[in-house]
């Protein structure tokens, strides 16, 4: 990948940063509020991690006193969400403020030979950023097929990355770094923020951890030992009422994740196995969620300890939710909880109230207006999100959204579709991993509507509060027929409302 800085004359970049200078630190911000610099902007994000994962959220085990620290003294959105439960989609939603049919990336991308790319013509709130004068930067995990832009300094791992002793691209050249690379990442952000000037930065702060092989720091390998890790309601789930979910074999841990240990003792029967296997893949990932913490307090103090936190907005979240033993599954994809929800914290001392817990329903879309509103930049009238700005205000507006959508196309004809046009090898595997088909659907507060259209005319309805573990399949049981119609309206009027079509 090319490196990103110019040679010559003055770029556009240097003329808007000049002006900027020119006019001060200091903006109006709309509706009257009094001015104030333009906040230095930190967002944070993790591979896979559980919206439950961190003590704030009532985690009964795992210890996350950094998370916690963001979420007492700014706000945690207790019903966030994204709106395609997979990497590289997630990602191009948070940069793009996009759904994946406008944006482009419907499935995951970070091959070489990948089939997807961003579209161009798109603005990343980076991007924006960058052209309102402020410095930006992208260290860690990018997982997107074509090189960043937007960004004044970026060290990636190249797709996926590996945990120990990564490779990372540097200014267009792979560098081979020592050590962990939750470490590495850290030290990365920390080398950009001791660097900041007198301009605003806007830093991306993105972890491997904790996707699988689910590897934690040496130093955190025996954290948990001698604990029975409790299982989830649904760990047992028999489908009775869920055809799709039936079929997804290879989801199941015990069955895909045998072969990430060698150590697996030889000679358990099944019960055995499956429970050797469930014990070391949850802790495992827990584990790697632990050291993201521990990692994430060294940059808080030092937006501590240099003066920078408070006109610093840090947005702590992950790019999907994940199953860790629900259903008897790991991995995501899947409309159900643990892969639609995510952790999301906001804190930003001169806006938002400390501790404040905001349940209204927000989602990744919303990411991107939200910073740029925040740092005081037109929101461009494509993004498909909404800044909750409002609800970090504690003022939510009356005509906040009520219910949400989401879309996952791997394994739609129309997916593969476009693959075969792009790929010359008449052997290539169009079926991606895990095989869970294409399907779409809406959520309020109280239901879920599902229709998996890649299966025919085949549809799930879930009570969310009588059935939170999503057990039970309402949609043909006599006595919902209305319930059924409003919602499937209120799908058809979300669809139209963000132009997804097929």
């Amino acid at each position: 990948m090319p490196g990103m800085t110019g040679v010559g004359g003055p770029s556009r970049r240097d003329v808007l940063r000049s002006a900027a200078a020119a006019t001060g630190a200091a903006f109006l911000t709309r509706c009257g509020r009094p001015s104030g610099p333009r906040p230095n902007i930190l967002l944070v994000m993790t591979d896979d991690q559980q919206y439950g994962q961190m003590g704030c959220a009532g985690h009964p085990l795992l210890q996350t006193p950094s998370m916690d620290r963001l979420a007492a003294e700014g706000t945690r959105f207790s019903n966030a969400l994204c709106t395609n439960s997979l990497c590289a989609p997630g990602r191009a939603t948070v940069l793009t403020g996009c759904y994946s049919h406008v944006h482009g990336i419907r499935g995951n991308s970070e091959k070489a030979d990948a089939i997807e790319e961003i579209d161009a013509s798109l603005p990343t709130f980076p991007q924006l950023l960058q052209e309102a004068g402020y410095r930006t930067g992208l260290v860690g995990k990018w997982h997107l097929r074509q090189q960043p832009r937007g960004f004044d300094i970026w060290k990636v791992l190249p797709g996926q990355g590996v945990y120990f002793d990564p490779d990372f691209i540097i200014g267009g050249e792979t560098v081979k770094q020592s050590g962990y690379a939750t470490d590495i990442t850290t030290d990365f952000a920390l080398d950009f923020l001791r660097t900041a000037g007198p301009e605003p930065f806007c830093l991306l702060y993105q972890h491997k951890a904790p996707h699988r092989p689910f590897t934690p720091a040496p130093r955190h390998a025996g954290l948990y030992d001698g604990v029975d890790w409790p299982k989830p309601p649904s760990y047992n789930d028999d489908y009775a009422t869920r055809q799709v979910a039936s079929e997804a074999e290879d989801m199941r841990f015990e069955i895909s994740l045998a072969g990430d240990y060698p150590d697996l003792p030889a000679g358990l029967g099944p019960a055995q196995r499956r429970e050797w296997i469930f014990q070391r893949f949850v802790k495992d990932h827990h584990r790697a969620v632990h050291g993201v913490d521990e990692n994430l307090g060294h940059v808080l103090d030092y937006l501590d300890s240099s003066g920078l936190a408070e006109d610093t907005v840090v947005l702590y979240t992950t790019d999907n939710g994940y199953f860790l033993g629900e259903h008897g599954w790991y991995d995501k994809r899947f409309m159900y909880e643990p892969a639609l929800r995510i952790p999301l914290l906001v804190r930003y001392p001169r806006l938002s109230r400390a501790g404040q817990v905001e349940g209204r329903p927000v989602l990744n879309t919303d990411i991107a207006p939200t910073l740029l509103d925040l740092a005081g930049v037109r929101v461009p009238e494509g993004m498909q999100g909404r800044s909750v700005r409002p609800l970090l205000e504690g003022a939510p507006p009356d005509d906040w959204r009520t219910s949400t959508f989401y879309s996952y196309y791997e394994n739609s004809w129309a997916f593969r579709e476009m693959a075969r046009e792009q790929m010359t090898d008449p052997s290539f595997q169009f079926w991606t991993p895990h095989r869970v088909g294409p399907h779409r659907g809406l959520r309020t507060d109280r239901y879920k509507l599902i229709e998996f259209y890649g299966e025919g005319d085949y549809w799930e309805l879930f009570d969310l509060k009588e059935d939170p573990h999503e057990l039970r399949n309402l949609y043909e049981e006599p006595g919902h027929g209305q319930l059924v119609e409003e919602l499937r309206a209120e799908l058809l009027r979300l669809r139209e409302q963000y132009g997804e079509r097929g």
